[in-house]
Formats: C-alpha cells, structure tokens, sequence
C-alpha cells in the first residue's frame, strides 16, 4: 500500500516488447524519446547530438533516415550510440530495409505514406530477421486518402481505423513485436485517439502530442496531452515534439514523469514563484542552481523559497531547502531540518556542494532521499 495513495496511477496493462536492450511495456519503466535533428550523414554531428541526448536521460533516440547517404551512415552512428536507435522511415520503404540491415532497434513506419501491403510486408521481413520492433506511427496529417474521405477529416475514429488496419497487417505476417501511436497536433484529437485505441489492443502506446510548438507553447500542450493520458495509465513510451533542441524534449520529458511521480531523474526543484518578502533573488538563483545540476543523475529534492511563509513547510519535504532570511542570511535545511545559514555569495556554490555530497551518499547506500520516504520514487 502506498504511503500517498491519491499519488497512485494504476497503469494499463500491455504486453512488452523490446527495443533493443530496452523493454517498453508491461511493468517497465515508462521510457523517454527524442529525435535528432542533424542531417543523418553527417556521422559525427548525429554521433555528438546522440550523446548530449544520452547525457540528458534519453532511453530510446529516433534518426531519421530520409536517403541511401542516410542509411550508410546509419551503421556507424548505431555502433556509436549507447541507447537503442529507431529508424524513422518516410515514403521509401527500402530506407527501412538498409537500416534493419545497418543496426536499427526499432523502424517507425507511416502507414499513411509507407506504400502498398506488399511493401509492408517486406519492412516486417527485415524486422524479423535482423531482430527489430515496429512502431506504427499514425498522424493526423498523414492519414490514407480512404480514411479522410470516409470520416471527412481526421477525427479519433479514423486514427484509431488505420492504427487497426496495420496492427493486422503486422499480425497476419506473425510480427508482435511493435509498438503504436496516434498523434495529432490537436491535444484534444490525440487523447481521445489513444483512449479509444487503449480499449481496443494490448500492445505499448508511444504518447505524444506531434508538432507540439516551441520550447514554452510545446511544453504545456505536451503537459496536458501526454501528462492527462498517463495520469490515468494510458502510455508505455513517450516522445516530447518540440521546436528545440531534442535535449530539452527529454528533460521536459523526464519532467512529465516526476510531477506525475512515474520516474525520478535528477533534482526535483521546488520553488516559489517570488515575491517582495523575498530575501533573495529566487528566480536568478533557481535558474543558476537548474544549470550547474544538470549533471545529477541521482533522484533527490531540493527546495528554494524566497521567506517563511512557505518555506520552511517544503523544507521539510525535501533533501535539501533554503528558506530566505534577512540581512543576507537565508536558513539551510538538511533532510528537513534546520542545520545552519548560508549568506547570499556563497549560496549557489553551497547548494551545488550539498546536493553533490548528498546524491554520493544516496549512490553509496548511507543515505535515503526524501523522495523515496514520501512514496515518490521510482
């Protein structure tokens, strides 16, 4: 029993499949994807963006492979990678075969624009012999003309109709190894389409709201879309689409996950929003603490608040808290108990110390996050 039972999400149960050395589904972990955005034949470009996304927490990373100069490169840029590697396919049904061939985990087809059943048929072939998974990538904007003309426009129904379609195609060849997604831009259309399809199949859903927007505008439609389907137990894998670089999809990614309590990476950071009875600068402190502890892998909390209004309460739900004070002295909390002060130019160094020494402690089994004490990690 949980010791926050209104914290519990009880997720759908679906098959697992593995991605690579990944398992997506099941009792997995809910794993985070991004995409790179370097042309694929540049080896070393993909190479280094691949590894900055390996730094921020990717699980799983998608390359697109447009063109046979993509697909060449695609062998080196596997054999590089430390995450497995999905083969995005558009249109040339033949680019999935070279990349099942060149180290492909996973190839993410369109049913809408991968061509005839028999070119299908041939994608799962390869699958099967070089040991890949299948995601069925179903998009609103990409539907098949028969569905847009049946429906008149893409609605739930129709995603869910070609999503339907090509799992059987898949099954009819003995192919279960695939994942699916019904993505639309419209939050309200993708939701609806991934409710739908979760009462309908077994297998892992890959959530995502596609073409989300910018860094800010994509974050919050993300937020909702893909954070009010896993709130109630719909999605295995998930992809934050958006007009930034693919390390900050993974982190608001990992940021999804952590406000829902469905995995921890890194500093959970609670702050206040600020105010006049401050006795710092939070917001400039906040954004100085976020940057220098990005390299935290451990899952810890640390609190920030401007005064003692509210301070002192949610130091004590977290590993470590400042609470502002006057004259330049703000009160430190260990563990949720008041320890000693810090003046304000020594405060960002401190914390950043803190939160080190803390997360080697929780590494080397002498210390317990709050975090785990309060029933949030995971």
């Amino acid at each position: 029993m949980s010791l926050r039972p209104w914290r519990d999400i009880a997720r759908r149960k679906s098959r697992q499949i593995m991605v690579g050395s990944v398992p997506v589904g099941g009792d997995a972990p809910i794993t985070v994807q991004t995409m790179t955005n370097t042309p694929t034949s540049d080896a070393k470009a993909t190479i280094d963006q691949i590894r900055r996304c390996e730094e921020a927490g990717a699980d799983i990373i998608r390359v697109s492979c447009p063109d046979v100069e993509s697909t060449t490169a695609f062998r080196q840029i596997a054999r590089a990678a430390r995450v497995p590697l999905v083969a995005d396919i558009h249109f040339h049904y033949k680019r999935a075969l070279e990349a099942a061939d060149a180290g492909a985990a996973c190839l993410r087809i369109n049913p809408g624009n991968i061509g005839s059943s028999e070119r299908v048929a041939e994608v799962v072939r390869a699958a099967k012999a070089n040991g890949c998974a299948i995601r069925i990538g179903v998009n609103a904007g990409s539907l098949e003309k028969d569905l847009l003309e049946k429906y008149g426009e893409p609605c739930p129904e129709a995603l869910v109709e070609s999503a339907l379609d090509h799992i059987r195609l898949l099954e009819e060849h003995d192919f279960r190894e695939y994942k699916v997604a019904v993505k639309a831009s419209d939050a309200f259309l993708a939701v609806a389409a991934y409710q739908q399809l979760a009462e309908a199949v077994d297998c892992p859903l890959h959530l995502g709201i596609t073409e989300a927007g910018g860094l800010i505008g994509g974050t919050v439609k993300s937020a909702i879309g893909i954070g009010s389907l896993l709130w109630f137990g719909v999605g295995d894998t998930i992809r934050v689409s958006l007009s930034a670089e693919p390390e900050e999809e993974v982190r608001v990614g990992y940021e999804i996950l952590k406000t829902l309590g469905l995995r921890t990476r890194g500093v959970r950071v609670v702050s206040c929003p600020s105010c006049a009875r401050q006795g710092f600068d939070v917001i400039r402190t906040v954004q100085a603490l976020e940057d220098a502890l990005q390299h935290i892998k451990t899952p810890m909390s640390l609190s920030i608040l401007g005064c003692v209004v509210n301070g002192p309460g949610e130091a004590r739900e977290t590993d470590i808290g400042i609470t502002g004070g006057g004259n330049g002295k703000h009160m430190v909390y260990l563990s949720g108990i008041t320890d000693h002060t810090i003046a304000d130019a020594d405060m960002i160094a401190h914390v950043v110390g803190l939160v080190e020494a803390k997360a080697a402690e929780i590494e080397a089994g002498s210390a317990v996050s709050m975090d785990t004490l309060h029933g949030k990690a995971a």
